[in-house]
């Protein structure tokens, strides 16, 4: 059996039978008004973090989530995007596709505004996305990527930039891991389709968007999720796994490389009013600017130690040099 089929059978069971500890996020659950979600998407929330983010949702956008779960994200991506198929719901799993459509009716009877229509729930996989090339606006997935191993990482990653429109979003949350696995655990077809043993480090994960060809990425948050400990796995060692929010978006690869935001900034405190590097970021004395690493190290490296560089925070918010 292949890990594929592996996973397949996991979530085909979790969708039949809720499993609360399968994938927990330590996410609190969206307070918006006029939101009310149902107890049992909760239960089925399969994800490390959240891939709802405000600010990639405005003016209606055209969205599509990868691997359904219960329908918890599906349900507050609509409240964005109150129009007939304003959402596409993409899984392979038929029992996760039915459990969703169950959780949708529910929600219907639960918020006044929510039409199960506005979901349009389709199976298929990632690696083969039954979407038109640059139609979507928001594309999301929450602790998926990360069970694919290489080639079909990439095979996911290059479809998702396929169906984004320009400068379109790819919304992700995954588990990462700073610490070498062993083979035994990498290999592990139950650990890897359970989120535990696929993680990649923050930098190859980045590494795999960018070749892709996204040209800049956002790292969100950066928060702790498991402990894999030597009684109960495969390892002489702790591995301490995290997980990581990160936006990708579709702009054009700048000539000099990538622009990644992992929450560093810049601030000027020499005797002039304010900075200009020539090359477009303008620094006020003392006010803070967020800026994407490179920019860090072109700053470091003209303002004769006039410009504080603070250390990645691996939370950015917006409002960047780029």
């Amino acid at each position: 059996m292949s890990y594929l089929e592996t996973t397949h059978d996991i979530y085909k069971e979790a969708a039949l039978t809720p499993d609360v500890g399968l994938c927990c996020t330590t996410n609190p659950i969206w307070e918006l008004p006029g939101l009310k979600i149902p107890k049992i998407m909760q239960e089925m929330n399969y994800g490390c973090g959240s891939t709802v983010h405000a600010r990639d949702l405005t003016n209606n956008p055209k969205m599509l989530y990868v691997g359904v779960g219960g329908g918890m994200e599906l349900l507050q991506f609509s409240y964005f995007n109150r129009q007939k198929g304003g959402v596409i719901g993409l899984d392979v799993v038929d029992e996760m596709l039915e459990a969703s459509r169950t959780n949708f009716a529910k929600a219907e009877q639960m918020n006044s505004w929510f039409k199960s229509e506005f979901v349009n729930l389709l199976k298929g996989d990632a690696m083969n996305l039954p979407i038109e090339d640059n139609s979507i606006d928001v594309a999301a997935q929450n602790c998926l990527f990360n069970i694919f191993k290489s080639d079909d990482l990439k095979k996911a990653i290059s479809e998702m930039y396929r169906v984004l429109k320009p400068h379109g979003r790819l919304v992700m949350s995954d588990p990462t891991c700073e610490q070498p696995m062993n083979d035994e655990l990498r290999n592990d077809e139950r650990l890897r389709a359970l989120c535990l043993s696929g993680s990649l480090s923050i930098a190859d994960y980045v590494k795999c968007l960018t070749n892709a060809g996204f040209g800049t990425i956002e790292i969100r948050a950066r928060k702790p999720y498991r402990i894999l400990d030597p009684k109960n796995y495969p390892t002489d060692e702790l591995i301490y796994i995290e997980s990581i929010e990160v936006a990708a978006i579709k702009d054009p690869m700048p000539e000099d490389g990538p622009c990644i935001f992992t929450g560093k900034a810049a601030i000027y405190y020499g005797n002039e009013d304010y900075f200009d590097d020539g090359a477009g970021h303008i620094l006020l004395k003392n006010q803070p600017l967020a800026i994407c690493d490179k920019t860090a190290n072109q700053l470091q490296q003209a303002a004769n130690n006039n410009i504080f560089i603070s250390e990645s925070t691996y939370h950015y918010d917006g409002g960047g040099c780029c």
